[in-house]
């Protein structure tokens, strides 16, 4: 990943571990890492004017390439860098006169950026917003689908999936249904395995891989929820979704699309509130998925960390996403 902003430079700590697991950190000198803004914005605009075309595309190519470890860095680059400019957009967003309560969610510990003044909402602006809002969550919901068939082989492969995906769904504003919920399948996935050898590693790396899964656990939580409480906005991608037709619509009884009952449009038989009923209830059904799974991952996570503690010994985990007890 690149470096600090203003000085790009990065600090590099080798950890050595011996059979015992004892572990010594040994600091390097620190290195010099910049974002290839180039091949990120080639990576983006092709995604948006040639998706045929991404299969030539130098990170697609790495992306494809199946190796954990390369996946792993290029999808923690990209989610560095798409998270700084998803800032940048909230801040220009608000500053136009959009409220800060209807865009995004504060992390834990965060104050919410404070509107001082009173400004009449831009509309261009809101266009603008939603635009890029729509293109980077279009981006990472491509992006995601390379991380669903990683294998997990180690500890040290939980960790490095698991920091990607904490920061890749960091971004909860930008986070479609699909997103969110490959995110939470694979967080998943990575508790199960965490403590099917928690008993075989070092505590260590039980907490490190038990904190990140968390945090992914919680980003996707959150942002599956956010359009529902009016928190985020509805992404343009999972609106489309929930409003086509499915093929088989009228032949299929067990349908949602064959029993208008079952979305809460009220008394408004209007097309919109049609559309509108439909996407809450696939978002609404998503999110219960999620909430279900992350109750799961909880559980496997306490369990985990509980193998290493005695009688009377507890653990806090506190994150800019979760706190656990």
């Amino acid at each position: 990943p690149a470096g600090n902003d203003t000085t790009s430079l990065i600090n590099i700590i080798i950890n050595i571990r011996d059979t015992s697991n004892c572990i010594t950190e040994y600091y390097m000198s620190p290195i010099t890492v910049r974002s290839d803004s180039e091949g990120i914005n080639k990576l983006i605009t092709t995604f948006q004017n040639s998706a045929n075309a991404l299969t030539s595309n130098p990170l697609v190519r790495i992306l494809s390439s199946g190796n954990q470890n390369a996946i792993g860095q290029i999808i923690t680059s990209l989610s560095n860098e798409f998270n700084n400019i998803n800032i940048k957009i909230l801040e220009d967003a608000i500053s136009n006169g959009i409220p800060a309560t209807t865009i995004s969610i504060s992390s834990l510990g965060e104050s919410q950026t404070s509107q001082t003044t009173t400004v009449s909402v831009n509309s261009s602006a809101t266009i603008e917003y939603n635009s890029q809002l729509n293109c980077y969550a279009n981006v990472r919901d491509y992006l995601i689908t390379f991380t669903s068939n990683l294998l997990i082989t180690t500890s040290d492969s939980i960790k490095l999936q698991a920091s990607s995906l904490a920061r890749f769904t960091e971004a909860t504003n930008q986070l479609t249904q699909k997103t969110s919920m490959l995110a939470s399948d694979k967080c998943y996935q990575l508790a199960q395995a965490l403590y099917s050898m928690a008993n075989k590693i070092p505590y260590e790396d039980v907490q490190i891989a038990a904190n990140q899964i968390s945090q992914c656990a919680s980003n996707v939580l959150t942002a599956i929820n956010g359009p529902l409480q009016q928190r985020t906005s509805i992404l343009d991608l999972d609106f489309s979704r929930s409003t086509n037709f499915p093929s088989d619509y009228d032949t299929d009884l067990e349908s949602v699309w064959a029993h208008p009952n079952l979305v809460d449009g009220g008394n408004d038989y209007s097309w919109g509130a049609i559309e509108q009923g439909r996407y809450n209830y696939y978002q609404k059904q998503a999110a219960n998925q999620i909430t279900t799974q992350v109750n799961q991952i909880t559980s496997l996570l306490t369990s985990a960390l509980n193998i290493h503690l005695n009688i009377g010994q507890n653990i806090t985990m506190n994150t800019s996403s979760v706190i656990m007890s």
